[in-house]
């Protein structure tokens, strides 16, 4: 008898343990767990070359879909309100100069490439292209928001030269172009300009001397911050003397003696040519690329810009600028053909 009592209370505590385990399971599960907080966000701090200066290397891109020029519909507006501002803005169909343009025309880069073939194709442009985000309506700042008029008597010079040119491009190679002679393409600078495609720079410092490797035509800015002055103002160059120094974290570079070929913002510039240029790191992803361009034979005032350089992957390729340019070659010969028959 007592066996078989001592079975059945086995048998029914084993039956209540069946029955409460799933619930005291569900009840766990149930439960309310605290969420542990989310580790606070070390603040970025500016990092330093062994010399003590903000160091400022690495591989950039520049590109930007952000026009040199304020469309005229905007007015003074040197900023959108918010990306959907911009983005409607943009739908409207306001082109480089604010007049309206068929969408089958819109050049993502803004700058005439969508002639000449689809950047997007080669990854060089459209969404395969890393850009800062800006809420810039143009690189040129300033209530105007565009490059100010040249002077009359440049005009004149100007209109001069173009007529020589026109009748005399075929002469010798030294008449033509200086892109076509990869010399200078001109979006090198100072002031450094966003280009279609090849938007990418590499920034590497040494002590005292900041140099600048820019992909498209290939040159190198070779900029020394030790404190020297310029160089004689009879030597001049194509990309200017440049001589930098620092302000607190900021990178000012002003350059001078540039080669009286040079253009800047489509105009010849003078011997009193004067670009300063600011380069100030915001975050580990982010350069400031501030500028001012002062030619008082050019310009009737002088005028600034600003865009922002983001850090990408490198590395900078090489851009062999004349391998496979057959261009300068059969122009020539062709003229000299034609000045035969």
């Amino acid at each position: 008898m007592r066996r078989q009592l001592l079975s059945t209370l086995i048998a029914l505590v084993a039956v209540i343990l069946l029955v409460s385990a799933p619930v005291v399971a569900q009840s766990r599960a149930q439960a309310p767990v605290a969420a542990k907080p989310a580790p606070a966000a070390k603040p970025w701090t500016m990092p330093r070359t062994p010399d003590g200066a903000p160091d400022l290397q690495g591989v950039y891109s520049n590109a930007t879909t952000v026009p040199v020029a304020r469309p005229a519909n905007l007015g003074a507006k040197e900023f959108y309100d918010s990306e959907a501002d911009k983005a409607a803005t943009a739908s409207a169909g306001a082109g480089r100069g604010g007049a309206a343009r068929p969408a089958a025309a819109a050049d993502p880069e803004g700058n005439g490439l969508a002639v000449h073939y689809d950047t997007s194709q080669f990854g060089l442009g459209g969404p395969t292209v890393k850009r800062a985000a800006s809420l810039r309506t143009s690189i040129i700042t300033g209530p105007e928001g565009r490059v100010p008029p040249v002077l009359p008597e440049v005009t004149k010079a100007a209109q001069e030269r173009r007529a020589y040119q026109q009748a005399h491009q075929w002469d010798s190679a030294q008449n033509r172009p200086l892109a076509e002679r990869c010399i200078t393409w001109g979006f090198e600078g100072p002031p450094m300009m966003p280009v279609g495609y090849n938007s990418t720079l590499e920034i590497v410092q040494g002590q005292g001397y900041v140099a600048i490797v820019q992909e498209m035509i290939h040159d190198t800015r070779v900029i020394p911050t030790d404190g020297r002055p310029h160089g004689p103002s009879v030597i001049k160059r194509w990309m200017g003397d440049s001589v930098g120094h620092w302000e607190g974290d900021t990178l000012v570079v002003e350059t001078v003696n540039y080669n009286p070929q040079v253009v800047i913002q489509g105009a010849q510039v003078s011997d009193a040519a004067k670009v300063t240029e600011r380069f100030t790191r915001l975050d580990a992803d982010t350069i400031q690329y501030q500028f001012t361009v002062d030619d008082p034979k050019t310009w009737v005032k002088p005028f600034s810009g600003e865009y922002n350089m983001v850090h990408i992957d490198g590395p900078v390729y090489e851009y062999a600028c004349h391998e496979g340019n057959y261009g300068m070659a059969n122009n020539l010969s062709g003229a000299r053909a034609t000045e035969k028959k």
